[in-house]
């Protein structure tokens, strides 16, 4: 599939992006704002701030997209790189996240005539899968989000991360940072007993962590393996990972556009509410319905999880 480099360039201290010419920022503000629980970015006035840390550096940024549909990364609190090759990292990190390399013509092609996925495409047209560019924070999302309800997830992560990260404070504010594996895994599930979380799930993010700080999983060997069902088999070996979480981290981790978390109830929500069935589609109507989606069911998945919200 072809995949479209977008050029950066520094102006007046800032990081500017070329953006594709489908993406719309209000479509992935609109995702950005679902949770007004969220602790890993703020969104205000169309703005977004964050802390990016790469390595050892750690910077403060805020974005947003011009009348040119170019998107401005400026650096707050003096948190500016000072190497190009820092520059580059931090533009690289924002455009995995909004997934900018990613030519989507043969996906709104596909999904325009598709008879479920039609209408979501016109109404959050520009849209892009928002990614989780860190492997252990999206290991541990999808670990948090098991069996719970989103609202309760992010309760869950926020106490995660106030407890174990660190943070960057401006203008009266905590900008967060996720707990380091190499942190968490130093700890036992007593040192999580007052995150209301259970004790398996404490268990397994430890775990995780553990098998991170030891070299044994990283991001770049999953990349590396030669294909989703390898990559996916991997994360589903780890304790605590079953294919709907190893589903969600190939989608929004290390961006496999075929990931599909078939067995997620948003998406099996989304289905029932779109086809206004009383009951939920059954794997094997899933089934059918994907093979239409053949390389894109993750953008099909994250446009119909869209529509309820």
């Amino acid at each position: 599939m072809k995949e479209v480099q977008q050029e950066w360039r520094e102006i007046k201290e800032n990081i500017v992006i070329n953006l594709p010419t489908d993406f719309k920022i209000n479509a992935n503000l609109g995702y950005l704002e679902r949770n007004k629980n969220e602790c890993m970015f703020e969104v205000e006035n169309e703005m977004i701030t964050r802390v990016i840390a790469l390595g050892g550096t750690r910077t403060l940024v805020r974005i947003h997209v011009n009348e040119h549909n170019q998107m401005t990364v400026s650096f707050l609190k003096n948190s500016r790189p000072q190497k190009r090759a820092e520059l580059e990292e931090v533009a690289k990190y924002v455009r995995e996240w909004f997934d900018l390399n990613r030519d989507l013509t043969p996906f709104y092609e596909m999904a325009k005539a598709d008879p479920l996925l039609k209408k979501p495409v016109q109404e959050f047209y520009g849209l892009r899968v928002i990614g989780v560019p860190d492997l252990f924070e999206a290991l541990c999302w999808g670990v948090l989000g098991q069996q719970i309800n989103l609202a309760f997830a992010y309760t869950l992560k926020r106490q995660f991360v106030e407890k174990f990260g660190n943070s960057i404070e401006w203008n009266g504010r905590n900008y967060w940072i996720f707990p380091t594996y190499e942190k968490i895994a130093k700890l036992t599930p007593a040192d999580l007993a007052d995150i209301k979380m259970t004790v398996k799930k404490s268990e397994y993010i430890i775990g995780i962590a553990q098998l991170m700080a030891s070299g044994e999983l990283s991001k770049d060997k999953l990349l590396k393996m030669d294909n989703l069902i390898e990559a996916e088999k991997s994360l589903i070996n780890i304790r605590g990972i079953g294919p709907w979480t190893a589903n969600y981290v190939l989608m929004r981790c290390l961006r496999f556009t075929s990931a599909f978390p078939i067995a997620d109830v948003g998406l099996h929500n989304a289905i029932k509410h779109l086809t206004d069935s009383k009951n939920k589609p059954t794997k094997e109507e899933l089934l059918m319905l994907s093979s239409r989606w053949e390389n894109w069911q993750a953008y099909a998945t994250f446009y119909l999880w869209r529509v309820l919200y």
